[in-house]
């Protein structure tokens, strides 16, 4: 089998996994990837520009993205980390407005790029899926007011124990080499300096351990009151 041919078909096993596409048939699966435009991107390259047009929806298959918005000094906030196997840029499909944030690859990673007019024509032959599409803008949506909420409402402390809570697995939040101050700053709306003397006094309480490759929580009770 070509290699083409064989990287359209892993595509179409990947998208019959993925919820958005889970309740689609084999020929309308079929017609997703082989419209689709296989990406490579280098770690730190650009997958594309908030104010440039938007090519369409976009499927990420292996690696980490994340897309954030700049303000004019500089200063970036992450709207999402897109983890294996996630759609983003949904917004993408039902208009033609340019794309409203930066993505960029964390690692090396593998992007799907399925056309916008692919995607409208399954929209209008495939009511189940148009659902689906509009469950994930407003599962997007709830967490995106979410996210307003917490810059506005809440401590950098109070956001930074929420986001440990939700992210660990068993009590640890593994690190990539990519989740770094920077980074978790950009997440939580602030800088870095900021984000080092929080994790240093967590840690120095006893509520947290802090090491390079993982975040340990000690004191999930106490994680929770201060995130309350």
């Amino acid at each position: 089998m070509p290699p083409a041919e064989s990287a359209t078909r892993a595509l179409q096993t990947n998208l019959a996994q993925l919820p958005l596409f889970a309740h689609l048939d084999s020929e309308t699966l079929a017609l997703l990837a082989s419209d689709s435009i296989r990406r490579e991107f280098a770690p730190g390259e650009t997958v594309f520009h908030e104010g440039e047009p938007a090519a369409g929806l976009y499927v990420l298959e292996t690696g980490w993205v994340r897309a954030f918005k700049m303000s004019p000094q500089g200063r970036e906030q992450v709207l999402q980390f897109v983890g294996p196997g996630e759609p983003f840029n949904t917004v993408a499909i039902f208009t033609n407005l340019l794309s409203p944030a930066t993505a960029v690859a964390l690692e090396a990673s593998v992007v799907w790029v399925v056309p916008r007019a692919t995607v409208r024509r399954i929209l209008r032959e495939r009511p189940e899926f148009a659902e689906r599409v509009l469950e994930n803008m407003a599962e997007r949506m709830i967490y995106l007011v979410g996210l307003v909420a917490d810059l506005s409402l809440r401590t950098v402390s109070a956001r930074l124990a929420s986001l440990l809570l939700e992210r660990a697995e068993d009590g640890v939040l593994s690190r990539p080499k990519w989740f770094t101050h920077a980074e978790l700053a950009a997440r939580l709306g602030t800088v870095p300096d900021v984000i080092q003397r929080a994790l240093g006094r967590l840690q120095s309480e006893r509520v947290i351990d802090v090491s390079r490759r993982e975040i340990r929580i000690l004191d999930e009770g106490r994680l929770r009151s201060l995130a309350d």
